[in-house]
């Protein structure tokens, strides 16, 4: 292990870059509450500001994986796809089984130009989450409690106000509602018995409601529905502090392109086909298990140098004050002081710890751990 190697295994430099984070965020969500007034104005101008904000907070994540990590991230699709990617509004259905897959899509968003824009059904409780949820707000997630009685009016109503959005989006569905344990698969695959369902392996079942819902909201914004199906080389089951301490993976992506055209209008037909494309992704993960690879032609889109350029603007801004007055904290040789300032970096370190913990799949939420009273 090289003097870098040994860096990113340091408690002390996860700490600085979670500082950077949370700091950054923190100013990050204070100027975007300054953007509210442009709201009632200029609706787009608000809108292309809190893109850029959302940027600069999210593409320090993405720089952990692809410049902190190098973590390498593979495309398998076809040119047509290739030659859509970044260039149209679109709704992205990836799997939900690595604590990580979310970066995953993060990283291919940033690399094609969407990442500011990026869009997500998420559950409610992230909403009150500090940095994440807060971010999101300004950026009009759309939030649901996964309760569809009380979600349909919310969910339309935020989906039929991204019908303008001015910047090409990428509106990402977890359409299994959670992310895959053996325990929710097993509940997931009882209720498709009962339901005459095809069994799934590697996937739970999906929840058709919010996809159907976005299609028909979303018809004549969205160009297309782009099937994403990840995996990682080596059965790796990576983390975000996996990521944190420098490990590096290989994910690979399998990307397929839907025209919406192709989606049914009938909400009990586009659901079938929806079903159909799990079953269909399930063999995918099939084949990758079986062969190591996905089809289609291998692509590794270029890295941009703004992800690594944005984190050390920040963390020029924040660090030197810090380390400055950290100095001067010890050299001033009080005991008050000194534990004051160590009980402040022991709760950063404990809110960044704190906010991985969102992240990690034995943290998850129980959603999809009972069995399920209605469908779909």
């Amino acid at each position: 292990m090289g003097v870098w190697g040994f860096l990113k295994t340091q408690f002390v430099v996860h700490l600085l870059i979670g500082f950077v984070f949370v700091v950054s965020g923190l100013l990050i969500n204070f100027l975007q509450l300054c953007t509210l007034p442009l709201w009632s104005y200029n609706k787009q101008l608000y809108r292309r500001i809190n893109c850029r904000l959302s940027y600069s907070l999210w593409s320090q994540l993405v720089m952990l994986l692809e410049w902190w990590s190098g973590t390498q991230c593979t495309l398998f699709t076809d040119q047509q796809t290739l030659d859509h990617l970044g260039k149209e509004h679109v709704i992205i259905i990836l799997n939900h089984n690595f604590e990580i897959d979310f970066l995953c899509g993060w990283t291919m968003c940033e690399r094609f130009g969407v990442l500011g824009s990026s869009k997500v059904l998420a559950k409610k409780e992230l909403l009150m989450v500090p940095l994440i949820g807060w971010t999101w707000y300004f950026l009009e997630i759309v939030f649901c409690k996964r309760k569809w009685e009380e979600d349909r009016d919310t969910v339309v109503h935020g989906l039929h106000s991204l019908r303008d959005y001015p910047e090409y989006m990428w509106f990402l569905l977890y359409c299994e509602g959670t992310r895959f344990t053996e325990t929710k698969h097993k509940i997931s695959m009882e209720v498709a018995d009962k339901k005459g369902l095809a069994q799934l392996k590697y996937h739970l079942l999906p929840r058709t409601k919010g996809f159907t819902t976005a299609v028909q909201c979303l018809r004549g914004t969205v160009s297309a529905v782009y099937d994403v199906t990840l995996n990682f080389r080596g059965n790796k089951n990576p983390s975000l502090l996996g990521i944190l301490y420098g490990k590096k993976y290989e994910a690979d992506m399998c990307v397929r392109r839907f025209p919406l055209e192709e989606i049914p209008h009938d909400e009990q037909e586009a659901a079938a086909w929806l079903h159909k494309l799990y079953q269909e992704k399930d063999a995918l993960q099939e084949r990758y298990i079986q062969e190591g690879t996905f089809p289609g032609d291998q692509v590794v889109p270029s890295r941009r140098p703004w992800t690594l350029l944005n984190f050390l603007f920040w963390a020029t801004l924040l660090l030197s004050p810090l380390i400055s007055f950290a100095i001067g904290i010890f050299a001033s040789g009080s005991p008050l002081l000194i534990l004051a300032f160590m009980g402040f970096m022991w709760t950063a370190s404990f809110a960044v710890r704190r906010l991985i913990g969102v992240t990690e799949i034995e943290r998850g939420s129980s959603y999809g751990n009972s069995a399920v009273k209605k469908t779909d």
